[in-house]
């Protein structure tokens, strides 16, 4: 190792990065009395947080790039024309009350890596590229990491242009409005490897007292939508008996699922309803339909087909317990355990090390476009501690100035390092 092989990046002017992109979208939380992030995947906020970003990988000397799924790809030529890329990046869309961090760290990271290997006057073998993936969080159009699962073949074009908001807007329209139904190719060619940098998005290294996070994968994710069909009827005048109770029957998926997790029968089981809606939502009329979201979690793939098995067969018992219910089911997404590459996280790990910077190894409970773009190359991930218990998906998101940069280090140490330099 030489003191050119360990890089360093400007701290403050990643900060400086974060802060400005997360005025982009901005709101005032009631709750909290924090300002947060509303950028929706392919909103006006999104768009204009992306035209933001492409300024800032230009003036980087970055060559820009849109596919037909409105990915952004910066690139930085490297010696050997001939060589596959080295990528890194995340995404920019948001949840709905979002911090300032999920996503936008990892790239703005990749960003101020490039800017950190200009100054340097460092040319690498393999060229560099910064993305910025479409609908990474599926909170808008129903199926997360959705531009990388394109992107790796798993998701086709047409499917993905076809999915809809709850406005029965369509994907595809949605980027040709915003501009970002670009030229190039939704399938991309196989880097030579991948490295995304995120927040943690949980308490383990801020409990452990750690910094970094050596990500050895990503847990297998489940998502469904359940709509259960009853039937109206008068709150006052029917008797119970009588009742095909729409909104009882969601109440009762709900307890059922957090007694399969505190069973211990699947694992490391995780199971949230997200989002639940009765119609038609008034107060002395029994539910006619019920719709809510079931998302399930679990590292063991065999325990997780169990887990929805069993959620199938308990669907089937609400029909029978009340005569006049039915219950349809969609699957919005399911992906397996990834693991991540050993090489590329002895890379991460080394880099770390050659910080100074205490890390450990752990799985990712969240998903990320990691996941699907290991389909492709070598990948793995750098976890950034969080505070507040590594509270995500909330105003209250926070990693602070100091170990965002040094998670960048590591990324950038280690982007150099993948990709070779004389």
């Amino acid at each position: 190792m030489s003191t050119r092989d360990l890089i360093t990046v400007n701290g403050d002017r990643l900060w400086r990065s974060l802060m400005e992109l997360a005025e982009i979208g901005a709101y005032d939380d009631e709750r909290t009395g924090l300002r947060g992030v509303n950028r929706l995947a392919l909103t006006d906020a999104d768009a204009a947080g992306r035209r933001l970003v492409i300024g800032w990988m230009e003036q980087a000397g970055l060559a820009v790039r849109v596919d037909r799924m409105g990915n952004v790809y910066g690139r930085r030529e490297g010696g050997d024309p001939g060589a596959r890329p080295v990528l890194t990046g995340s995404h920019l869309d948001s949840v709905a009350t979002a911090g300032a961090f999920d996503g936008c760290l990892g790239v703005l990271g990749g960003i101020e890596a490039i800017r950190t290997l200009n100054e340097r006057g460092i040319t690498t073998r393999h060229p560099l590229e910064v993305a910025i993936f479409t609908e990474e969080e599926g909170v808008r159009f129903g199926t997360d990491m959705l531009r990388s699962a394109v992107a790796a073949g798993r998701v086709s074009l047409e499917d993905a242009y076809a999915l809809t908001d709850r406005d029965g807007v369509t994907l595809g329209a949605e980027l040709a409005r915003t501009g970002f139904d670009g030229p190039a190719s939704e399938r991309l060619d196989p880097p030579h490897a991948y490295v995304e940098c995120h927040i943690e998005q949980g308490p383990v290294l801020a409990n452990a007292g750690v910094e970094i996070g050596v990500v050895t994968g990503v847990q297998g994710i489940s998502w469904q939508e359940v709509v259960i069909h009853g039937r109206a009827a008068h709150a006052g005048t029917t008797p119970t008996e009588l009742r095909a109770d729409a909104g009882l029957a969601a109440a009762q998926v709900v307890t059922n699922l957090r007694a399969m997790v505190d069973s211990g029968s699947y694992g490391e089981l995780r199971a949230t309803v997200g989002h639940l809606a009765v119609h038609p939502d008034l107060t002395n009329i029994v539910p006619a339909r019920a719709e809510l979201t079931v998302d399930l979690r679990n590292p063991d793939d065999g325990l997780m087909a169990r887990a929805e098995e069993d959620l199938v067969a308990f669907l089937r018992t609400l029909e029978e317990r009340q005569p006049g219910l039915s219950v349809t089911t969609r699957r919005m997404a399911r992906t397996s355990h990834v693991p991540f590459d050993d090489g590329v996280r002895k890379v991460i790990a080394q880099a770390a090390d050659d910080h100074g910077l205490a890390h450990l190894s752990l799985l990712s409970g969240a998903g990320h476009d990691a996941q699907e773009i290991a389909a492709l190359c070598p990948t793995a991930m750098i976890f950034v501690r969080g505070e507040y218990d590594g509270i995500s998906h909330n105003p209250r998101e926070y990693s602070t100035p100091e170990a965002c940069a040094h998670g960048i280090d590591v990324l950038a140490t280690t982007l150099l390092r993948l990709a070779g330099h004389d």
